[in-house]
């Protein structure tokens, strides 16, 4: 768990709800509400005042909305941790979203302890997976339709690399994949390692939705 403090910002258009995450998460440790947004345009407009670590983030937001949002501030906001924070269940929107660079998607429904839990995982780990995300993720990867490529300048994987992710993304088990390449456990663990360190994700779901935002795993 991070010790620093993590500023935290919120664009919704419903006040009510942006009230309600506010007065959820004021007293959390470590977390500091930097400002609010009503809409998509406050949003970018605040964003260049005050840069927040942690964005929560509606998806439909009047003049501006989430999916254009999104897109504008990941050309340049690389490191703010993005939170999708909506109504919509749909598994295309929520892989849409993911692929676009948000670091999470969670429902208006969700618990605030796991709001917290997704902010402080997200600026730890740079994901939080919960199961409505692994659910969308894992059926996008099996049916293998095209992702928006986010990097401009992809990492170079060999073939087998390429093979290693594959199984990686249908969560297959170290013992699996090696059964799959030809390798041994301990062979595909460095060479998972290795991958991580080349894309500079921290954890193996880092490395999956850069090979999905990359056109990898098609």
């Amino acid at each position: 768990m991070t010790a620093q403090q993590i500023k935290v910002a919120i664009a919704d258009d419903h006040k009510i709800f942006r009230d309600g995450i506010r007065m959820a998460l004021k007293d959390r440790e470590y977390l500091k509400i930097l400002w609010e947004a009503e809409d998509g345009k406050d949003l970018i407009h605040k964003l260049k005042i005050k840069e927040p670590d942690v964005l929560l983030m509606d998806i439909r937001m009047p003049e501006l909305d989430g999916i254009n949002a999104i897109s504008l501030i990941r050309k340049e906001y690389e490191e703010i941790k993005i939170i999708v924070l909506t109504m919509y269940d749909d598994q295309e929107m929520i892989t849409k979203m993911m692929e676009l660079g948000a670091n999470a998607y969670l429902t208006k429904t969700t618990d605030p302890d796991e709001i917290y839990q997704a902010i402080l995982t997200c600026m730890n780990d740079d994901f939080y997976f919960n199961d409505l995300v692994n659910k969308a993720v894992l059926l996008k990867l099996q049916h293998r339709k095209t992702v928006r490529q986010f990097y401009p300048n992809p990492v170079k994987f060999s073939e087998k690399e390429i093979r290693i992710l594959k199984c990686i993304a249908e969560d297959k088990t170290t013992e699996e994949i090696s059964k799959v390449v030809f390798l041994s456990p301990r062979t595909i663990e460095t060479i998972r390692q290795k991958m991580k360190e080349k894309v500079g994700a921290k954890t193996i779901a880092g490395l999956v939705m850069y090979a999905m935002r990359n056109k990898l795993l098609e």
